[in-house]
């Protein structure tokens, strides 16, 4: 049993000494290459294309060889008749984080769209975000306005949750599905931070700001927030929120918006109810249908990774496995 602990304790030191140096490395990349700006390119995946290639693995395990065969012929006369056709579907993904920084991807892609769209064509957005900043979300959703600018339709598909700035974007389009357990709506604004004052003072820590404006900051950290102050921050809130509303109004008039702009939620089935959506789907269905009636193009506009991302990428997976395998040996 000694052994065995010795044996532990050493795989243990050599672990943190490796996963040390890996991320010293990371940091050393991340410094040389900050100023680096990172290259990405756009991608282009025929949809049809993978649809028929799942049908055609399908029908071959299921008909026999000479039903295949004929099978075979015509699905690929049925496709090269839709990729001939000018009627397009193109399909964008927007997975949004709090800082909203996928609009930099999406303006790429929405430019490379407007750039051979027609008003015949078609764009669908899978979209997933639960919200985040004001500005980012601001952003993204002046980006789909682009297309509605150009008059080429637009559909929002929510499978998961398009809540507060996800809504923002959502109510851009043409048409919004969902589907019926989606989280949908959460037409609000909320602010919230920490504050140390007190903390500091029992410490005898003073701090210090400096400013020139009277309500240049309102609320603060290690400061002490004043009443004025706080009514100020709110008030600011509550214009943020009158923006907000505004924007969707435009985007969806027929809206009761004193009934859904409390910064509540609903599921699908909920939101349809009160015309948040137009149609309870999947974005998985949308794609099924529209494969059988009109070329699908996804465009993806990805960046590549820094060395200092895949190493920090790579350093976690190796921390994860590696004390998972402590964890077994540890309880085995």
């Amino acid at each position: 049993m000694a052994f065995i602990y010795e044996y532990g304790l050493f795989l243990a030191k050599a672990a943190t000494l490796v996963l040390a140096v890996a991320i010293i490395i990371a940091l050393i990349a991340g410094v040389a290459l900050k100023q680096r700006p990172r290259k990405g390119q756009l991608e282009i995946h025929d949809l049809n294309e993978a649809y028929l290639q799942q049908q055609e693995l399908l029908q071959h395990y299921l008909l026999p060889k000479k039903a295949f065969k004929k099978w075979q012929k015509n699905a690929q006369k049925s496709y090269d008749q839709l990729t001939e056709q000018p009627k397009r579907l193109f399909v964008v993904e927007f997975n949004g984080s709090i800082d909203a920084h996928e609009a930099e991807a999406l303006r790429e892609e929405v430019s490379a769209i407007l750039s051979v769209a027609t008003t015949e064509d078609e764009v669908l957005l899978k979209l997933e975000s639960g919200g985040g900043v004001v500005h980012g979300y601001g952003l993204a959703a002046s980006q789909l306005d682009r297309l509605k600018q150009q008059q080429i339709p637009l559909t929002v598909a929510v499978d998961k949750v398009a809540a507060s700035g996800g809504y923002m974007m959502a109510c851009v389009a043409d048409k919004i599905l969902a589907a019926p357990f989606a989280i949908i709506g959460s037409i609000g604004v909320i602010a919230q931070l920490p504050n140390f004052n007190r903390l500091l003072k029992k410490h005898d820590v003073d701090f210090e700001e400096f400013t020139a404006g009277e309500f240049k900051r309102t609320v603060t950290l290690f400061g002490e927030n004043t009443d004025k102050g706080r009514q100020k921050f709110q008030q600011e809130l509550e214009e943020t929120h009158q923006l907000f509303k505004a924007f969707v109004a435009r985007h969806r008039p027929a809206l009761a918006l004193d009934k859904v702009a409390t910064g509540e939620h609903w599921f699908g089935y909920q939101a349809l109810e009160l015309g948040l959506i137009d149609e309870i789907s999947t974005s998985d269905n949308y794609l099924c249908q529209a494969c059988q009636q009109r070329q699908v193009l996804q465009v993806k506009y990805s960046q590549k990774k820094r060395l200092s991302e895949k190493l920090g990428t790579a350093g976690a997976s190796f921390g994860a496995a590696l004390w998972q395998k402590l964890q077994q040996w540890r309880w085995h």
